[in-house]
């Protein structure tokens, strides 16, 4: 079982891995985003374009490789790191697919997922901390900063290009990809090149998998590990994974997830030993038109992510065959560490 994806989101993606014909001639294209990106930059960096600094330090968590790298777990992890470390951090996102003419928007536990996107809604459920959405991040941060005055350090997921919000620290995020074949889009998947300056950089990462060689050698791993189900109508009750594989006759499972790397979440349970059919949904799937009803399934497993879309439409939530596998970054807490010490004015190399 299979997504159905366009043929030209097929080839793109195709191409975007290799220097073949396709990404040649579209080669010269990548020169003039190349050089419009550039010059929106530099119009920020020479004080041509107004750019704001907040009052408490800003974190950046993005991606320069197009679609999902796993920027939501992570900024999940620094949430709860950051938090240990004595600070009080809250979150701000643009909110994938909501309105941008709702303006700023808090995010809380019944927030409907079509009004503050998918995943500030899962960071404000897995971390308990301030999470506000909205396209213009200045206006989010403030927004943030209003209605929680605690808060003393803001993450911000994604908006690495939103160059008119300043930050302290830069995190940029790859994963087994890596710089695809290094061409900036539309010829490769890149929105800046390798060469960007940033603070850290981090590689999600299969527990086998090597570090990409086009990834500097100071590059921490990221691995999301998933031990359990949670069913999704009562997330209390919870069977490990592998518990599914051990019943006889073993069920038909079926692993679903609309994220920006469905893949990464097939090898996680393959990596567990489970036998499954894949169906690979868009990112961001809206769910109106449920995937599940026709499944010849006995278990579904689920990302969390999509989870919290499922969760708040009935008739999805109430089939007993849905359960969310919940994924938990694993990182070198030096990476927190370090974090820290360049927050307090200290060098990290």
């Amino acid at each position: 079982m299979a997504r159905k994806i366009s043929s030209t989101e097929a080839t793109l993606t195709k191409a975007w891995q290799n220097r073949g014909w396709l990404a040649c001639a579209l080669w010269p294209l990548s020169l003039l985003f190349g050089l419009l990106s550039a010059i929106r930059r530099s119009l920020y960096f020479h004080g041509w374009r107004t750019s704001t600094r907040l009052p408490v330090p800003i974190i950046v968590v993005g991606n320069i490789f197009v679609g999902g790298t796993g920027k939501t777990p992570l900024t999940i992890w620094l949430v709860q790191a950051l938090r240990l470390a004595g600070y009080r951090p809250g979150v701000i996102s643009r909110g994938y697919g909501v309105n941008p003419h709702l303006g700023t928007r808090l995010v809380a536990a019944d927030s409907a997922a079509a009004e503050v996107g998918d995943e500030p809604l899962l960071i404000a459920l897995r971390t308990q901390c301030p999470v506000v959405v909205g396209r213009d991040r200045v206006a989010a941060g403030k927004a943030l900063l209003a209605s929680h005055p605690e808060v003393n350090l803001i993450l911000s997921d994604d908006g690495l290009q939103h160059y008119r919000l300043q930050r302290q620290i830069e995190i940029v995020l790859f994963d087994s990809r890596g710089n695809g074949n290094g061409w900036l889009l539309p010829a490769g998947p890149l929105r800046e090149p390798t060469t960007r300056g940033r603070d850290f950089t981090v590689v999600n990462l299969d527990p086998t998998a090597a570090l990409p060689r086009s990834m500097p050698p100071s590059a921490m791993r990221m691995e999301l590990v998933g031990n359990v189900a949670e069913r999704l109508g009562d997330r209390l009750q919870s069977v490990p994974l592998t518990g599914f594989q051990t019943t006889l006759p073993a069920p038909r499972i079926v692993a679903a997830a609309g994220i920006g790397n469905p893949q990464r979440f097939f090898n996680m349970l393959s990596g567990m030993g489970l036998v499954f059919q894949s169906l690979s949904l868009p990112d961001h799937y809206d769910f109106s038109m449920n995937p599940f009803a026709a499944l010849n399934a006995e278990i579904i497993l689920i990302t969390e992510k999509d989870a919290v879309k499922c969760s708040q439409i009935k008739i999805i939530k109430n089939d007993p065959r849905i359960w969310v596998v919940p994924v938990t970054a694993n990182i070198d807490v030096a990476l927190a560490q370090q974090i820290v010490e360049k927050l307090r004015g200290h060098p990290t190399a």
